[in-house]
């Protein structure tokens, strides 16, 4: 039998409508003291363009060259940075370990910095924030806070952070799994990658399963004594990490987690992950919802995937829905025939098209 023609990626391939573009420039910036918080920033397209914040997903995501894709670098100056603890920024999860590196890691810290890095580089007027994921997240917290500097939000893969939404991630039917591998008792992401579930699950003893976020959490909490924990806890944050990788694409590339399956870049995303989860994102529940009639006023564009497995698209149409109840209906709101990742082929064509549409800022 002959599979050769079926789809075998939803990734965006070819398609990106700019060039990959060197930065112009790219620092550190000290943030923090107690520990020296430093972000470490590149700044692509036009130096004197519209500027665009882009905020990276996880938290713990971290950037990579090819997200200043999206924009045309003839118009915008486009900023992308590494949140505190990951990426190149200093110290990192994975060089310093989680006591020193989510010391003074929270939300708040988040937005401060953001508005830090502004003043560096010199930005004092509106700019366009861009963020997918836990980007769109700290996006709409950010423009909660500060909303005299937000020309525009374009946001990708809602993620509005409630512990409902946590749960279909990453608990599902984790509690039976040993009597009943197979059955759709709850809700969740299990459903459609029950191999991938079967890794992530298996880390964990089955007397431990029925909180499954707080049985990882205990584990990259431990301060290992010996190999055999440092290597069990480099398995938990490599199964954690590969799992929402694999299945952030609608069509997983099951032979080639990508970055997720880096040492490196797993420690990182699942231990901040896990510390900004156990704390519920470091706000009051159901804090953007309460808080919407605040940038009601920006215009905002969402771009979500219809099978997204990682923040599944019922977040989009709740904020929908409660944005229009304020009469502030979106600017757009797309659904596309992708999956969560940015680098879903509709997903950048939509978002690159949102960009390339924009009404220009004035000045």
């Amino acid at each position: 039998m002959d599979f050769s023609k079926l789809q075998t990626t939803s990734k965006v391939v070819d398609e990106w409508a700019y060039p990959q573009g060197a930065a112009n420039r790219s620092g550190l910036l000290q943030v923090d003291s107690a520990p020296d918080h430093k972000l470490y920033w590149e700044e692509y397209g036009n130096p004197s363009g519209e500027p665009v914040m882009f905020l990276h997903g996880g938290p713990g995501g971290a950037c990579a060259p090819v997200m200043s894709r999206f924009f045309d670098p003839e118009r915008y100056r486009v900023i992308l940075f590494d949140q505190r603890g990951c990426g190149k920024s200093e110290p990192s999860v994975a060089v310093a370990g989680p006591q020193v590196a989510l010391t003074h890691n929270t939300t708040d810290h988040l937005v401060a910095d953001i508005n830090a890095l502004r003043e560096a580089l010199g930005i004092d007027g509106k700019m366009h924030v861009f963020g997918g994921s836990w980007g769109s997240t700290l996006a709409m917290v950010y423009a909660i806070a500060h909303p005299q500097n937000v020309q525009s939000l374009i946001l990708r893969g809602i993620f509005l952070g409630t512990q409902e939404d946590l749960l279909y991630m990453y608990q599902g039917n984790a509690a039976t799994y040993e009597q009943a591998p197979f059955a759709l008792s709850e809700p969740g992401a299990y459903v459609t990658y029950p191999d991938e579930w079967k890794t992530f699950v298996e880390v964990i003893a089955p007397e431990q399963r029925g909180d499954m976020m707080g049985a990882y959490k205990a584990i990259f909490d431990m301060v290992p004594a010996d190999d055999a924990e440092r290597a069990r806890q480099l398995r938990a944050a490599m199964a954690w990490s590969v799992w929402e990788g694999v299945i952030s694409n609608m069509i997983p590339a099951s032979d080639d987690a990508g970055k997720f399956g880096e040492e490196a870049f797993a420690l990182c995303f699942a231990q901040i992950e896990a510390h900004f989860f156990a704390n519920d994102l470091f706000l009051a529940p159901d804090y953007i919802i309460a808080n919407l009639a605040k940038i009601a006023a920006i215009p905002t564009h969402i771009v979500h995937g219809r099978f997204d497995q990682v923040c599944p698209l019922p977040q989009a149409s709740r904020l929908v829905a409660n944005l229009e109840a304020l009469g502030a209906k979106p600017a757009t709101f797309v659904m596309t025939n992708a999956g969560h990742s940015a680098m879903e082929r509709e997903t950048v064509l939509a978002l690159t098209a949102i960009m390339d549409g924009l009404p220009r800022m004035a000045g």
